[in-house]
């Protein structure tokens, strides 16, 4: 991946980005790009076939490209095409790459002249909350909300994470924010929509980051075993009738779609909750993330507040989550993220996350979220484990 920046701090433009991750990936393996027998290339911002125009920094060989969107969930969701392609043998080797180059400030509509593709979530949730502006902090903050009316969480307990998650990032070279704050300076930072703060709410990012998804085959005769992660498990779910009927601020930004796939992980993986050593989930807010503490099966409905007292998410606790800062410190570009999610987790298995590095980390989940909507649940372990 590429360091992720505050958007138009680099120089370059998107294909420098993505030829930046994509080389680095490629030569991560070992391997060329001509071995690459198919693209899955995610942007949210950006014209039709800009992920041609990205990838092709790294060749012109004549393989299928196909360009991902799918909201803040588009590189999760490049990542499991590509995987879905060497699961079923159409591919032996296929490359994951997103990218995002974000305009600066709260996420706008790119049209006027049609209706928005969150407007049915939207006119759900301001049945339950009124309606407020910006729309992203809005949904996650009400789902904050009800889960402090629901089960006395406090907005302390969120503020924990936004503490946690930039404490985490100062050692990690690859995010936006390096800086640590102290409990009192998170809680008091600008007030975005309660109980968030601005230093609780995801920046928008320029970055790129890429992974290569190969067969076991093909593992083996590159000679990739002793640095191959294997993806376990995956699943993606999008929404289901308990968004709408739920009548729920918490089911309306997804928690039943990650509840769902992370099942269907657990299954296929043949682990448990009790099993996972790090976790980089989607916590675009703080509240989020409580909330996917309990969907992912880290505690049960209403005991996220209670994992973060005690200090269960970060290093010395049971997980740790976002070693990485999460998207809260890391950043959050938003067809980069998910793939961000899953370098980290692979550094983390390979015992090369430096100084961040989770002692023993041997089974890893990812978690990634596109409202109106797909979550993507991955789980992954060492190949020669």
């Amino acid at each position: 991946m590429t360091p992720f920046v505050k958007p138009g701090s680099r120089d370059g433009d998107y294909p420098d980005m993505a030829r930046e991750a994509g080389s680095a990936a490629l030569a991560d393996a070992g391997i060329d790009y001509a071995q690459v027998q198919q693209g899955y290339v995610g942007y949210v911002y950006g014209e039709s076939t800009s992920g041609q125009r990205a990838i092709y920094e790294l060749g012109l060989t004549g393989i299928p490209v196909v360009n991902v969107n799918n909201n803040c969930s588009t590189g999760a969701t490049a990542l499991f095409l590509a995987t879905q392609a060497v699961r079923s043998g159409a591919a032996d080797c296929a490359l994951a790459l997103g990218f995002e180059k974000m305009q600066a400030g709260s996420l706008g509509a790119t049209y006027d002249d049609r209706e928005q593709p969150m407007m049915r979530h939207l006119l759900a949730l301001a049945e339950l909350h009124e309606f407020a502006m910006p729309p992203a902090p809005y949904m996650f903050g009400a789902a904050g909300r009800e889960h402090m009316r629901r089960y006395g969480t406090t907005e302390q307990q969120f503020a924990r994470i936004g503490e946690k998650n930039h404490r985490h990032s100062a050692d990690n070279p690859y995010a936006q924010f390096q800086d640590v704050y102290t409990l009192d300076e998170i809680r008091s930072s600008a007030a975005v929509y309660e109980p968030l703060t601005k230093l609780q709410c995801s920046p928008t990012s320029d970055g790129s980051a890429a992974v290569v998804v190969a067969s076991e085959s093909f593992v083996e005769r590159h000679g990739l075993a002793g640095q191959a992660v294997e993806i376990a498990g995956q699943a993606m779910v999008t929404d289901l009738p308990s968004t709408f009927d739920d009548e729920s601020a918490i089911s309306l930004v997804g928690a039943e779609m990650t509840r769902t796939a992370a099942r269907q992980v657990y299954e296929q993986a043949g682990v448990d909750p009790s099993d996972v050593d790090v976790i980089e989930l989607h916590d675009c807010f703080s509240t989020n993330e409580l909330i996917t503490y309990e969907a992912l099966g880290l505690c049960a409905a209403g005991e996220g507040g209670r994992l973060v007292d005690a200090a269960e998410t970060t290093y010395g606790g049971r997980w740790v989550v976002n070693p990485s800062g999460g998207l809260i410190s890391k950043g959050h570009p938003l067809g980069a993220t998910g793939l961000a999610q899953c370098t980290e987790l692979t550094w983390q298995l390979r015992g090369r996350a430096e100084r961040r590095q989770v002692e023993g980390a041997n089974i890893a989940l990812q978690h990634n979220i596109g409202l109106g909507g797909a979550a993507v649940v991955s789980a992954y372990r060492p190949a020669n484990r």
